[in-house]
């Protein structure tokens, strides 16, 4: 048996929400629409991960989604520009990446890294 798939449900109320911070920001497609649910993905193909932990790393709290990019800075620029107060960061980590926490429309804190 192998993985296909692992998949992060944010519970929201409104989650048609959620377009202007995993589309318009972050710039992925939206794949599925039920009006209940809708899913956002990339043209990528990613490993399948889970990560557990006491802490975020650096006496932060656990982010309850972490999204590697390639260009943070565009992202950050993004973030900034919708008035999306950062969490912490950006700071470039002893571990090799370079960070930012923000809280999506849903308060679900996300790590948006880039390895450096």
């Amino acid at each position: 048996m192998k993985i296909k798939r692992i998949i992060t449900n944010i519970a929201a109320a409104e989650p048609h929400k959620a377009d202007a911070f995993y589309r318009d920001i972050l710039g992925l497609n939206l794949a599925m629409d039920h009006g209940w649910i809708r899913t956002y993905a990339g043209s990528t193909k990613m490993d399948v991960q889970v990560s557990v932990a006491s802490e975020g790393g650096s006496d932060t709290p656990v982010p309850g989604l972490s999204i590697e990019v390639d260009d943070l800075g565009e992202v950050l620029r993004r973030v900034q520009a919708a008035n999306i107060p950062l969490e912490y960061g950006p700071v470039s980590e002893p571990w090799g990446v370079r960070r930012f926490f923000v809280k999506d429309p849903f308060g679900t804190l996300i790590n948006i890294l880039e390895h450096e």
